[in-house]
C-alpha cells in the first residue's frame, strides 16, 4: 500500500464519527471510501464503485448491541454500546471499502490491500492521534494561557477555554481536510447516504431522481453528535475537583465513554422534543454538515440506494418487515 493510501485510510478513519449516524434507528448508514454503508435494524451492506465503474457489495446480518447484552438497555449505557457498534461496524465497513476503492481488478475484492494488521495499526494511530489533537493539545495551551491570565484560574472558566481551543481545532482539521479532493469525494458520499435515508423516510419511491431532491444535511448525522459531545465535556470537566496538568488529562480520556453516553441522550431527547432547550445544541451540528456534507452526482447517490437495497434485501430475509417504496 502507498503512504497516500495509508494516509486516505488514517483520514477516514479521523472522521468515522463524523460521517455515520451512531444511532440504533430504522435506516441509517455512513460513508465509506468511494461508498456507502446502509444499516438496518438486524443488517447491514456496504456498497463501493471500483475504478473500472462496476458497484461491489458486502452484506451480512448484525444484532442489536442492546439484544445481545440488556445491560446496554438503560440510559447512557445504551449510548455507550450503541456507539461502540457503530464504530466497529464502521471499521469494518472502510476496510472493505478501502480494500474495494484501491483495488484495480475487476473481482470482488478478496483481501486486498488493507490487511486485518495494516487497519489494526491505523486505529491504534487515530486513536493516538484522537487523544493528542482533542485532549492533550487543548489542555496543554490553556494551561500555558493560564500562567499568563489569572482569570483562568477558575475550573469553569479554564475548561471554558479548554472547550473554545478544542472546538477551534476540530473546525479547523475540518476545513483543511476538506480541500482534499479524496475527502471532498467522501463528504459526497455523505450526502448521498443523507439523501437516501430521507428519500426513505419520506414514503416517497426511492430513486436517483428522487434522492436528489432533499437536502444532504441530517440531524441523526454523527457531525451533530460530536457537536454536543464538546458541549457537555465542557460541563463534566468542569465538575472534576482535578487541578494538576496530569490528572486532568487522564481524567479526560477515562470519561471518554461517559461523555459519549450523556451525549446520546441529549440527542436521543433533542430528536424526541424539537422545540425544547436541548435541541438547540443539535443546531450547529446541522450548520457545521455545509462542510461535512456535499451534493452528490447521480452516480454517487446510485451507490448509496444500492447498499440500502443490499440491506433491506437482507433484513427481509431475517423476517424484518422495513419496504423500500
Amino acid at each position: 500500500m502507498s503512504l497516500r493510501s495509508f494516509a486516505r485510510v488514517v483520514a477516514h478513519t479521523q472522521l468515522l464519527p463524523i460521517l455515520e449516524s451512531g444511532e440504533e434507528t430504522l435506516i441509517g448508514g455512513q460513508a465509506v471510501m468511494e461508498g456507502v454503508m446502509m444499516r438496518a435494524p438486524h443488517s447491514y451492506c456496504v456498497a463501493v464503485r471500483k475504478p473500472g465503474g462496476e458497484i461491489v457489495t458486502e452484506a451480512s446480518p448484525i444484532a442489536k448491541v442492546s439484544d445481545k447484552y440488556p445491560i446496554f438497555r438503560f440510559p447512557v449505557l445504551r449510548g455507550v454500546g450503541t456507539l461502540g457498534q457503530a464504530m466497529s461496524l464502521g471499521v469494518r465497513a472502510l476496510r472493505f471499502s478501502a480494500n474495494a476503492a484501491l483495488d484495480e481488478s475487476t473481482t470482488k475484492p478478496a483481501k486486498g490491500p488493507v490487511s486485518s494488521g495494516l487497519m489494526a495499526l491505523n486505529i491504534l494511530f487515530s486513536i493516538g492521534f484522537f487523544i493528542f489533537l482533542y485532549k492533550l493539545v487543548p489542555l496543554w495551551l490553556t494551561t500555558r494561557l493560564e500562567e499568563s491570565f489569572p482569570a483562568l484560574h477558575g475550573r469553569i472558566a479554564f475548561n471554558l477555554v479548554d472547550g473554545a481551543i478544542r472546538l477551534l481545532i476540530f473546525l479547523g482539521f475540518l476545513l483543511l481536510i476538506s480541500r482534499w479532493r479524496d475527502i471532498r469525494r467522501v463528504f459526497e458520499f455523505h450526502g448521498a447516504e443523507h439523501r437516501v435515508v430521507f428519500n426513505f423516510e419520506s414514503g416517497q419511491r426511492v430513486s436517483v431522481e428522487n434522492a436528489q431532491q432533499f437536502a444532504t444535511w441530517h440531524p441523526r448525522c454523527g457531525t451533530s453528535f460530536l457537536m454536543v459531545v464538546m458541549v457537555i465535556s465542557v460541563a463534566i470537566y468542569a465538575a472534576l475537583p482535578f487541578d494538576g496538568f496530569l490528572a486532568k488529562f487522564l481524567s479526560r480520556v477515562a470519561l471518554l465513554p461517559l461523555i459519549a453516553g450523556v451525549s446520546y441522550e441529549v440527542i436521543r431527547f433533542a430528536a424526541r422534543h424539537r422545540r425544547s432547550f436541548l435541541s438547540f445544541l443539535t443546531a450547529p451540528g446541522l450548520w457545521l454538515q455545509r462542510i461535512t456534507t456535499q451534493a452528490p452526482a447521480d452516480d454517487q447517490t446510485a451507490v448509496a440506494i444500492r447498499a440500502l437495497e443490499g440491506a433491506m434485501e437482507l433484513e427481509h430475509a431475517q423476517g424484518g418487515r422495513l419496504v423500500i417504496a
